[in-house]
């Protein structure tokens, strides 16, 4: 079993690498972005409460994130692993995920942080924005998101690595030498007694 979180700032190669790893290890890459996208679209139970927060300009709770990635974490294919992306992002989304996993009798293998500068990651950012024809994302916002990341998700980060489960990578590598590295970091922390 593997079961990996994929922690890293907007513009840091991690939706990449997601596919990448999890196709190698052969789990399911687990997103509460797509996980949000699929309930609103099925106006599941789950969806109709997202969508009251949305309409209102409201982000949504984490008590409905946990509840949607408890649910999804229960399916089958996640049942022999599992790569988590861009979750948790808090402290209090940490405890909730370690709630979950406690309540399966499961732990993480692996926290694999994909790195890079802020100016690395404002060039790619607004590279994409140009490409995408997006006109919002502004060297300014970007970088406050970049803040707002740093503000909410280091403590996470800091406290994956006091429980020796972080696995740091230069997202600024070619993709395949970061796909190669994240995979040997997985390996050797698997590998521990």
């Amino acid at each position: 079993m593997t079961r990996i979180l994929l922690i890293g700032p907007p513009g840091s190669g991690k939706g990449t690498q997601a596919h990448r790893l999890s196709g190698q290890l052969h789990i399911p890459e687990i997103s509460t972005g797509d996980m949000f996208r699929s309930h609103l679209a099925n106006g599941s139970p789950l969806g109709r409460e997202i969508k009251r927060f949305l309409d209102a300009g409201n982000l949504v709770p984490d008590n409905l994130t946990t509840a949607m990635l408890r649910e999804r974490l229960q399916e089958r294919d996640a049942r022999n692993g599992f790569l988590l992306d861009g979750y948790p992002r808090t402290v209090s989304q940490m405890d909730d995920l370690d709630g979950i996993l406690d309540a399966a009798g499961n732990r993480l293998d692996a926290v694999v942080e994909i790195a890079a500068g802020d100016d690395e990651i404002v060039r790619r950012l607004l590279l994409r924005s140009e490409a995408e024809g997006r006109s919002d994302d502004t060297e300014n916002v970007i970088r406050h998101r970049l803040e707002l990341y740093r503000q909410e998700t280091e403590p996470v980060i800091e406290r994956y690595g006091r429980r020796a489960l972080l696995v740091r990578i230069d997202g600024t590598a070619d993709i395949d030498a970061v796909t190669v590295s994240a995979l040997q970091g997985i390996e050797e922390l698997r590998a521990r007694p």
